[in-house]
């Protein structure tokens, strides 16, 4: 409130008269759903160019007509629109996936979309990876993971019978310089490990060589020299390729340890320990699980340590690298190519990276959001029993070593305050296990079971599936704002077509903001040669169609190239007649009509299966339907502009209904703004100064002939404010398209002015 002014002065006040506007609305969205090859499951995608379709949805199909589906929508988006795709659900969808179970036993999983994942798959135990779209498409991937088992890979010439997983490892280091504290550092005492893999050569002489694999885990300071110090209790450390002060040396003691200390009374073993016989990094062996077997892990990243993250919660070994395999060429045309490489990956369930800007880290909820070809199910690190493609190797069994135990041999080998395991657990305090380098082979990926109707050819989706997935367009949210619903091909029986054709009729008129376009039953057209019984056929499948000015009816099947399967394939025109609506709009305005030789020419349309002829065309278009024609030296093209409303109104025309859509949509924002204001004349006059600008721009783009906007006390009666309700009634007068051309030549005798017959004839 304004202070009152009590001496004379100045009085500065704002009055806005300017909320609300009007918004141009550009109507170029379509929307069909279909069988397609590739991508997500009932869920709206939103597609700019074919080549995006190619990438999200795959190629068309060579059988099974799923083809009409693919190039109807390939169409659309030749006209200029932007298209919100669905793939259709079927029962016999699978995703490809490496199993848990051995694959005679394995069902494959169905995972929609990342939201399913989410919701049901994403805590799985029956399969280690699966790929992200159901079919057949991502069979024959590989999955290749590997994290950090060993540091070292020790040879010791003498075999060691009683040697088990999970046993501890020390080796005596003395003058060893370490890395971080300073050239004059040097560090006396022992490294302790745990073995985490064994081989044994019973080649070598009479007792064997044992090789094992070493996991370096803490380093523990003897005596009180100087340098060494500060390093008087155990610390933990993470091995560096090639620095003295992690790696074992052919010259190092060894000495192996038990729960109870070391074993006594096996001749094998001496109190002073073994001498390193040969000595190798574990990781500099590693290799891609690929069809050539060729790439080492080491060409890709850093052998897998533990994150920072990790670090900061006294936790250890998260680190983990995944790499996914086109090991068929199925993907890529090309056996064994690296589609896509994580590195650093966490076993942490709460891991992030970049910590000054967090982003998700964990490898299975990375995967999720951002590998473009696999989600990650069952815990690798968290099974014991490895039966099927990609077996893992022998899982460590990490305990750690005591803080407080001395360098003897002797020292007990027990948990080192660490939970181990760890995987998906928070990274606090745990000692992650590892699983080593492993492949997994996705397989039993399915496609679309073939829907066989009275003519004998497969369509794919069933009817139930494509109203669930067109239902998804029910509700006018924004994932579903759209202008066209494209009903693309039928099914296979011609009732099923009917009800298809209904149910988008249904969702349009609940709308009020969309049309939905509609063409013919394949089996009506194609393959008849009668035209009459051509006719006859489609003026039968319309005439049990709803009623709707939200509706638009089309005659067409065009013949047209598929450059993927090099052939030549009938199609549906409807996804064309919608392009041609969404053309008009970026080409002109929505009230222009979207026929005729200047905005309604199809593109790509070789012959149509049927072309019917004037008087054909005259029982089409009393009945609702647009025909497309083949007209010499033009081209194919849209040849009616009538929506599907079976009565005589301003609201059968294309471009009426449009307009009014426009028109509508576009003053929808200026109505919501007057929401929860006062209803008085300074708001009345604010919303008529908003509409009335617009309404005149449309009228100058030759949209209305004639426009009155009341908004006043007339329709904002006393009831009606008491009520809390604001009025305004818009009355356009449309501009109507002209559908019949009338030329009228007259002859006159030489001696008569045009004056005087003029207006006679």
């Amino acid at each position: 409130m304004a202070t009152p002014q009590l001496s004379p002065g100045l009085l500065i006040r704002e009055v806005d008269l300017t909320v609300g506007r009007a918004e141009n609305v550009l109507d170029n969205t379509g929307a069909i759903a279909g069988p397609f090859g590739l991508g997500p499951v009932d869920e709206i995608t939103r597609i700019t160019t074919e080549q995006e379709l190619l990438d999200t949805f795959g190629s068309p199909f060579s059988t099974d007509k799923q083809y009409e589906y693919w190039l109807s929508a390939a169409n659309y988006l030749g006209y200029g629109g932007v298209l919100k795709v669905v793939r259709t659900d079927d029962s016999n969808l699978k995703n490809a996936a490496a199993g848990v179970a051995a694959t005679a036993s394995f069902t494959a999983p169905k995972i929609k979309n990342y939201d399913n994942y989410e919701e049901s798959h994403s805590e799985a135990t029956t399969w280690w990876f699966a790929g992200k779209t159901p079919g057949t498409f991502l069979n024959d991937l590989k999955v290749c993971t590997i994290d950090s088992v060993a540091d070292q890979t020790i040879g010791i010439a003498t075999d060691l019978q009683f040697v088990e997983v999970g046993m501890g490892i020390t080796t005596t280091l003395a003058q060893v310089a370490l890395a971080g504290l300073g050239s004059t550092s040097e560090f006396n005492g022992y490294l302790k490990g745990i073995i985490t893999g064994i081989k044994t050569d019973s080649s070598a002489g009479d007792f064997g060589t044992t090789y094992l694999d070493v996991k370096v885990l803490s380093r523990t300071a003897t005596g009180a020299t100087t340098p060494g110090a500060g390093f008087a209790t155990e610390r933990a450390i993470d091995y560096k390729k090639g620095d003295a002060s992690t790696s074992f040396e052919v010259s190092d003691s060894v000495h192996v340890l038990t729960n109870t200390g070391i074993a006594t009374g096996n001749t094998a073993f001496f109190s002073g320990g073994f001498t390193v016989a040969s000595q190798e990094d574990w990781y500099e062996q590693q290799r891609i699980g690929t069809v050539n077997g060729n790439i080492f892990w080491k060409e890709i990243a850093p052998k897998p340590q533990t994150t920072q993250y990790a670090v900061n919660r006294n936790s250890r070994f998260d680190e983990i690298h995944v790499a996914i395999v086109d090991d068929s060429g199925s993907v890529t045309g090309t056996q064994g190519t690296i589609l896509e490489k994580f590195v650093g990956l966490s076993k942490a369930s709460d891991s992030v990276s970049n910590l000054t800007a967090p982003t998700k880290n964990y490898y299975k909820e990375y995967l999720a959001e951002i590998s473009e070809y696999v989600y990650a199910g069952a815990n690798i690190g968290m099974a014991t029993t490895f039966t099927t493609v990609g077996q893992l190797a022998n899982t460590a069994k990490v305990l750690g070593f005591t803080t407080t135990a001395g360098p003897s041999p002797a020292s007990r080998y027990v948990a080192n305050n660490l939970v181990t395991g760890g995987w998906s657990s928070p990274a606090q305090d745990v000692n992650f296990n590892g699983s080593g380098t492993n492949t997994f082979k996705l397989e039993l990926g399915a496609d679309y079971a073939s829907e066989e109707g009275a003519d004998g050819s497969g369509m794919l989706a069933t009817l139930g599936a494509l109203n669930t997935s067109y239902g998804l367009f029910s509700n006018d949210d924004q994932d579903a704002d759209i202008d066209y619903l494209i009903m693309g091909p039928g099914l296979n029986k011609k009732t099923d077509s009917q009800a298809k054709a209904n149910k988008l009729i249904s969702i349009a008129q609940a709308r009020k903001d969309c049309l939905a376009v509609i063409g013919p039953h394949r089996a009506d057209l194609v393959n008849v040669s009668n035209s009459d019984t051509q006719t006859t056929n489609v003026l039968e499948f319309f005439a049990p169609l709803s009623s709707s000015s939200y509706a638009v009816f089309d005659s067409g099947y065009k013949y047209q190239y598929d450059r993927f399967n090099n052939q030549f394939r009938y199609v549906p025109t409807n996804a064309d007649v919608a392009g041609l609506m969404a053309r008009t709009t970026l080409t002109s305005f929505p009230w222009f009509s979207p026929a005729g030789q200047q905005r309604g020419i199809i593109n790509n349309a070789v012959k149509l299966a049927y072309n019917p002829s004037k008087s054909q065309r005259d029982l089409l278009y009393t009945q609702r339907i647009n025909p497309v024609i083949t007209k010499s030296g033009v081209g194919t093209l849209l040849f009616g502009d009538k929506t599907g409303l079976a009565y005589a109104s301003a609201f059968d025309r294309i471009n009426v209904r449009r307009l009014f859509l426009t028109v509508e949509q576009s003053l929808r924002a200026a109505g919501e703004a007057q929401l929860f204001e006062l209803n008085d004349e300074i708001t009345r006059a604010n919303f008529v100064n908003i509409v009335e600008p617009y309404l005149r721009d449309v009228q100058a783009k030759r949209g209305l002939y004639d426009f009155l906007v009341i908004c006043d006390a007339s329709n904002n009666t006393p009831d009606v404010i008491d009520n809390n309700e604001f009025r305004a009634d818009i009355f356009l007068k449309p501009t109507k398209s002209i559908n019949y051309v009338t030329l009228t030549f007259v002859a006159t005798r030489t001696g008569v002015s045009f004056e005087e017959v003029a207006g006679r004839v």
